[in-house]
């Protein structure tokens, strides 16, 4: 299948392109820069790949959490671009996209994802990788204080090394660091579009994409209670 992937839910621009088994990715940290930056970098990849937008199956777009700003730049500019020739869209967690890039990259088996929420917070979720090789979410996706979370991430109770990507980390260092035997993958700040792409296979698959006014951001901000999710 022929996606087209994008985010713009952090500091960082990122699009992906998957044609013909052949996978094209193009990322640039660029605070504040993201409405200027994210359609020349589309415009970009498809010119590099000889490739047309009436030539793809879907488009894919980092939902959130993220900047309030940037994810729903992110979600209007997939609707766009879907709109225009009519395919349909699926959105991919942020923190998940972060999360699959360390199974990918570093063969972690489970992930601690947080982004920097600004007002002292995090946005974070734990993931654990299925027989196929996906991140799959173990808690919920929240937003909360860095001294919040070690009792709720110990409780998680993993029998394996745990890694951790994402600016939570570095933003909050002193107070997230040490919470548990967690490898910090320095890394992997910011999510990147090409790992969003192997969910929006198996999405496909399973006929979750949407038209494109279903599709929807996700903030997070309102969430306030850690959650493991049941039966994970």
């Amino acid at each position: 299948m022929n996606f087209l992937a994008l985010d713009t839910s952090t500091e960082a621009c990122s699009v992906a392109l998957s044609h013909n088994g052949k996978i094209l990715t193009l990322d640039e940290v660029c605070p504040q820069q993201h409405s200027k930056r994210i359609l020349p970098m589309v415009q970009q990849l498809l010119a590099e790949a000889g490739v047309n937008l009436n030539q793809l199956n879907g488009i894919v777009f980092g939902r959130g959490p993220g900047s309030f700003t940037g994810v729903r730049i992110g979600v209007s500019v997939a609707q766009g671009l879907a709109f225009g020739v009519d395919v349909p869209v699926y959105g991919v967690s942020t923190l998940a996209a972060m999360a699959q890039a360390a199974a990918q990259l570093k063969n972690a088996q489970h992930v601690i994802a947080a982004i920097d929420a600004r007002m002292a917070e995090v946005y974070l979720a734990v993931y654990a990788r299925d027989e196929q090789g996906l991140m799959q979410a173990i808690s919920a996706e929240v937003a909360a204080k860095p001294s919040a979370l070690p009792a709720a991430i110990t409780a998680l109770n993993f029998d394996t090394e745990v890694m951790a990507v994402g600016t939570g980390w570095q933003t909050y260092q002193s107070q997230l660091q040490g919470i548990l035997s967690a490898s910090v993958a320095k890394d992997i700040l910011y999510p990147s579009a090409q790992y969003m792409l192997p969910f929006a296979d198996q999405a496909w698959q399973q006929g979750h994409f949407v038209a494109a006014e279903q599709a929807e951001p996700v903030y997070v901000r309102d969430e306030v209670t850690w959650q493991k999710l049941p039966g994970r």
